[in-house]
């Protein structure tokens, strides 16, 4: 099974991927993006470069890395539990200036039409939104503001409809603990 855990920046992705780690040992863990050699630069160049890139030519990263990703993780472990910290979910979202339809089909390609089986979102409110972003220093992408990262965040429930994954809902601002409970037992169900 094929698993996204999804959410604009300061969600708690990483807290709880970290709280999935230990409960699930053997699963297989990645992230997009970064999950492959290419990912690695591709990643460093869209967050922390001082590079400014047109909207496609950051879209055409994505989706080069995404196949890479696809091909040498995603691919090779569909037998097992995979648990990735992003997907191609982020990727249409982020990709704004892009219409849907083609963003969508531009990642299946990307893909090979493999898609997440579950994607779990954690959902943040504005006003928690700006107190998190408050307390940290903040990458080119979360530079873009709050409206954004909220937009970002409808977009990826739209998103997860539209190319057929199941799109389970949690809200951020529980306690990491109710969180995580919320995310075992979406998996254990599936």
């Amino acid at each position: 099974m094929y698993v996204a855990i999804e959410g604009v920046d300061t969600a708690g992705k990483s807290t709880q991927i970290a709280k999935l780690k230990e409960k699930y040992p053997n699963a297989v863990f990645t992230l997009e993006p970064g999950g492959s050699i290419l990912g690695e630069k591709v990643r460093e160049i869209l967050l922390q470069s001082e590079l400014e890139l047109s909207s496609r030519a950051e879209f055409l990263l994505f989706l080069s890395d995404r196949a890479e990703h696809i091909k040498q993780v995603i691919q090779p472990n569909l037998d097992q539990l995979i648990i990735s910290d992003r997907s191609l979910i982020s990727g249409i979202a982020y990709a704004k200036g892009i219409p849907m339809k083609e963003n969508i089909d531009f990642n299946l390609f990307a893909t090979g039409g493999i898609k997440p089986d579950i994607v779990i979102l954690l959902e943040l409110t504005y006003m928690e939104l700006q107190k998190r972003l408050a307390q940290k220093k903040q990458d080119k992408i979360e530079l873009r503001g709050i409206e954004y990262l909220l937009e970002i965040q409808k977009r990826m429930i739209e998103a997860g409809e539209k190319i057929g994954s199941k799109v389970f809902r949690i809200d951020a601002t529980l306690d990491q603990e109710e969180i995580f409970s919320q995310i075992q037992n979406i998996l254990k169900a599936h």
